[in-house]
């Protein structure tokens, strides 16, 4: 964020299709596992079976699901947000202030993979997945904000957002730029495709690892009913995406108005900006684009829902804000 201004826009103008009307099923009840800080805005399973997050403090917990003890692995200086359970008991974290981060499984000190990209400081490190050789994909949000000022990215909608690759030896490598606001990142079974949520663009995207598409990226589905966040390929086969807000008919339509307008609502107050409705709302999608599970809550006691994992037939949600990661079912 140096010699950046988090309070003026360079936007530009896009018309989003017609929002999706909005159905599904409803998010059966939560059961909430309280933490010590707030904003477990990521949540994955490690070996043992703790689930692991980070919070608006920089600690990076362990969680038992079943009697929720929590135990501080590590802290990282900064905010972690995606993390990847490696088989090894350590964890990969993206941390919005420090880059791409190693935390080994005694949390005995974090190790930088990631610092900066072709010698630029690396912004708002968002998800990260890797692969069994070693190979990492991980995604930066926005070159132009940091997380206090992320709605600035979705106003303004530049598209700074990228999704790279780190190989074994350490080397980096920009698979695709241009993206609006990248943010979760699955890695497809067979090593096929790696995809990347882009929530300021309402969609999935797919790039090609193998195959005569190698190289290349499409959308693996458009026209979401809302905007995804991070992603978590579930133990039944479904990609899961966060949806911390549904479509917002007036966001919609900003963006497709002249700048001026966008950065004059940016300098509002945030109580006099267009606010989410308070639900929580996830979706099970399949490799080919399918929605096959559309679920939500509407009563507000949990909401922005930032991260979603499914495991054996639970749902584990975390969110930017709320101090506790939710549990509960897939209906059946």
């Amino acid at each position: 964020m140096s010699g950046l201004n988090p309070r003026l826009l360079r936007p530009r103008r896009w018309r989003p299709p017609r929002a999706p009307r909005r159905g599904g099923t409803p998010l059966p009840p939560l059961r909430l596992l309280a933490l010590p800080a707030a904003g477990p805005e990521d949540v994955v399973v490690a070996a043992d079976g703790r689930l692991l997050t980070g919070v608006a403090d920089g600690s990076i917990l362990r969680v038992d699901p079943a009697t929720g003890a929590v135990e501080t692995l590590a802290n990282t200086g900064g905010r972690p947000l995606g993390l990847h359970a490696c088989e090894d008991g350590s964890v990969l974290v993206c941390d919005s202030v420090r880059g791409l981060l190693r935390v080994p499984a005694d949390g005995s000190h974090v190790e930088v993979l990631v610092g900066s990209v072709d010698g630029v400081p690396l912004n708002f490190a968002s998800n990260v997945v890797a692969d069994e050789d070693g190979t990492i994909y991980f995604s930066a949000s926005t070159r132009r904000f940091d997380l206090e000022h992320y709605l600035g990215d979705i106003l303004e909608h530049s598209g700074t957002g990228r999704l790279f690759r780190r190989d074994p030896s350490g080397a980096v490598e920009t698979l695709l730029d241009g993206l609006q606001f990248a943010n979760g990142v699955v890695l497809a079974p067979d090593r096929s495709c790696v995809l990347v949520a882009q929530t300021g663009a309402f969609c999935v995207t797919r790039y090609w690892l193998t195959g005569p598409n190698a190289g290349t990226a499409d959308t693996l589905i458009d026209n979401l009913p809302g905007s995804p966040d991070n992603m978590a390929l579930g133990s039944d086969g479904l990609v899961w995406v966060s949806l911390p807000s549904a479509r917002n008919a007036l966001l919609d339509r900003l963006l497709s108005l002249p700048g001026l307008v966008r950065q004059l609502v940016w300098l509002l107050p945030d109580r006099l900006r267009p606010a989410p409705a308070r639900t929580a709302y996830v979706l099970g999608v399949a490799l080919d684009g399918e929605i096959v599970q559309e679920l939500r809550r509407d009563d507000g006691d949990y909401a922005f829902v930032t991260s979603v994992l499914e495991h054996d037939g639970a749902l584990y949600l975390g969110a930017l804000h709320e101090p506790a990661i939710a549990v509960t079912t897939v209906p059946r």
